[in-house]
C-alpha cells in the first residue's frame, strides 16, 4: 500500500488524523495534512482506507 497526499486539496477537516494517527498529522498553523507514514504497515490499511473515504476534499490517495 501507498498512500499519496494533496496538501493542496486539504482543507484541515482532520478526519484523516482522527482514522488513522499513526499515518497522518496535521501541520499546527493550518490544519493541512502531513503525511507520517507512506507505505503504512498491513495492519493499518483498514484505517488508511476510512481516512481516505472520510476526507471531504478527496486528498488522499491510496494505491494498492
Amino acid at each position: 500500500m501507498k498512500v499519496i497526499v494533496d496538501q493542496d486539496k486539504c482543507v484541515g477537516s482532520g478526519q484523516c488524523v482522527l482514522a488513522a494517527a499513526d499515518v497522518f498529522d496535521q501541520r499546527d498553523e493550518d490544519g493541512i495534512v502531513v503525511l507520517l507514514n507512506p507505505t503504512p504497515p498491513a495492519e493499518l490499511a483498514a484505517d488508511v482506507r476510512d481516512a481516505a473515504a472520510m476526507c471531504p476534499a478527496l486528498a488522499i490517495t491510496v494505491e494498492e
